[in-house]
């Protein structure tokens, strides 16, 4: 017999969007495994899933810095949004995205930071506002030979979503190039790829996917020698959703963000970017 409970029903139900009694058999089908039960909604067409999952439920706040050749995000998580837009706890996210452009953020906790460490300092800050408060993800990018850009989707008063993006083969301080990588920094924010091209899908991810794709076609009762065809369709899709450079423009949905690189130059690329919003892994 399947071991999970309610609890685990709403959960598969707060990631995927599926109603609660296919949840339930969702989970019943999979004995309990909620990675499988994800899937096994997919394909049966009740869920959207691969866009949802991983999601919690944790408040917080990002923030994002570009300082000469550097650029940083920082995520910080607390228990509450009414701490989370806080006036000391927004500026504790700024000093340590700050701190992580100029010096890294390798054994981040353990660094110098306003007369202790960064660990001891978000230590105390949670004693004084009464709540957990946690480092969450960061990331540094450094370009000698490209351009940065950073953008900070803010809401409820605090910033929710944090990118980073950094072009090649253009050359620093191009106020094209800049603009352009500002502009897909915003697009990365709303569109939330989790690729840059094509060919940086990880060979089991896009296996993955064809299999499910496969067994959501067929058991929409399509006829199975047009199923290659149809899946080989909804790929390009899949491409679609999660890859940067085949994705259209939010600002013009007909440009490609591919599109919008070749713009500056037969040389220009998108060497990579990172996306983090807060209470999403």
């Amino acid at each position: 017999m399947a071991d999970f409970g309610a609890q685990d029903v709403a959960a598969l139900r707060k990631l995927t969007g599926a109603g609660m009694m296919d949840c339930k058999k969702a989970l019943t089908e999979t004995d309990g495994d909620m990675e499988a039960a994800k899937d096994w909604l997919r394909t049966k067409g009740l869920a959207g899933a691969a866009k949802r999952a991983g999601r919690a439920a944790d408040q917080g706040a990002v923030e994002v810095v570009v300082v000469g050749t550097a650029a940083a995000v920082v995520e910080l998580n607390c228990e509450t949004d009414f701490v989370a837009k806080g006036a000391d706890f927004k500026a504790a996210v700024l000093a340590l995205a700050n701190q992580v452009a100029a010096n890294g953020d390798e054994n981040l906790g353990a660094q110098p930071f306003e007369s202790s460490t960064v660990a001891e300092a978000i230590t105390q800050m949670g004693s004084t506002l009464g709540e957990r408060i946690e480092l969450g993800r960061t990331a540094r990018y450094e370009s000698a030979d490209g351009v940065l850009d950073a953008y900070k989707h803010v809401q409820n008063e605090r910033g929710t979503i944090g990118v980073l993006v950094e072009l090649g083969g253009v050359a620093p301080g191009d106020e094209k190039a800049q603009a352009v990588a500002h502009d897909i920094a915003l697009h990365i924010a709303s569109a939330a790829p989790r690729y840059v091209s094509k060919d940086d899908v990880p060979v089991d991810a896009l296996e993955k996917e064809r299999v499910l794709l496969t067994e959501l076609t067929l058991n929409e009762g399509k006829p199975e020698n047009a199923v290659e065809k149809i899946v080989a369709g909804r790929l390009n899709g899949f491409y679609k959703d999660y890859c940067l450079l085949e994705q259209g423009f939010v600002k013009d949905s007909k440009t490609t963000i591919a599109k919008l690189v070749e713009g500056l130059g037969a040389g220009a690329t998108v060497r990579r970017f990172v996306r983090i919003k807060v209470g999403e892994d």
